[in-house]
């Protein structure tokens, strides 16, 4: 463990522990091994549109209300109901209530790097509910970016106000943000530079497919001019 992360590791603990002493029933050692599964891993340097689309979408799912602890590469699936996003382990087939099925988002993965991607569902652009829910959590995101501080002082290290396994696996995708960052020499460039690369809409960060490690090894030319 690097001796930032040994950092953020001791800082999030201690948050924790004064927000709720046992979350979700656990004590330390259930809080460090929760820690350490949801640690990132593979992490690449990545262009501007790619990490904002990973930060964004992974955001998105983060948002919504859940309870169970998220398992790598498997499928879930994103609810809309107005502005009350809900993660649910049944998919929209499962269902027979086709109010439930007509608010269905798309399918999310959580991956090896800690982000999220959403393969969007058909409602997309056809059900008005939906989009103005994208709609508006993409204006939200793009609030976030009209700032001069850097990007990474906006990622959500700590948020006290989301369940357990939120804010659990918000820390471990700002960790893997900020990584990400490093390994492309972008830390330090103030939110509001990223602005200027967002991709323009909704639809199109979630076109953005995740970044494998043959990334880095084809991508030479990578580091350095990511934000450029």
């Amino acid at each position: 463990m690097t001796q930032g992360n040994s950092k953020e590791l001791s800082q999030s603990r201690s948050a924790l522990a004064e927000a709720h002493p046992n979350p979700q029933g656990k004590g330390q050692i259930g809080f460090l091994l929760d820690w350490s599964y949801s640690s990132p891993r593979g992490i690449v340097a990545k262009r501007a549109p790619q990490l904002l689309a990973d930060y964004f979408t992974s955001l998105l799912v983060l948002s919504a209300a859940f309870k169970f602890k998220p398992v790598f590469g498997k499928d879930y699936y994103l609810y809309a109901d107005k502005d009350n996003w809900s993660l649910s382990l049944v998919s929209p087939d499962e269902w027979n209530n086709d109010a439930r099925r007509q608010v269905f988002v798309g399918k999310c993965v959580l991956h090896e790097d800690a982000t999220w991607s959403i393969e969007p569902s058909e409602n997309v652009g056809k059900q008005p509910s939906i989009d103005d829910a994208l709609a508006g959590f993409y204006e939200k995101f793009i609030d976030k970016l009209r700032s001069p501080k850097a990007l990474e002082d906006e990622f959500p290290v700590y948020e006290a106000g989301l369940p357990y396994y939120q804010r659990l696996f918000a820390a471990a995708l700002s960790r893997s943000l900020k990584a990400s960052l490093s390994k492309g020499d972008q830390l330090g460039f103030g939110a509001d530079t990223w602005l200027l690369k967002m991709p323009p809409d909704v639809p199109v960060l979630f076109a953005y497919e995740p970044v494998s490690d043959n990334f880095a090894r084809t991508e030479s030319s990578v580091t350095g001019s990511l934000i450029k």
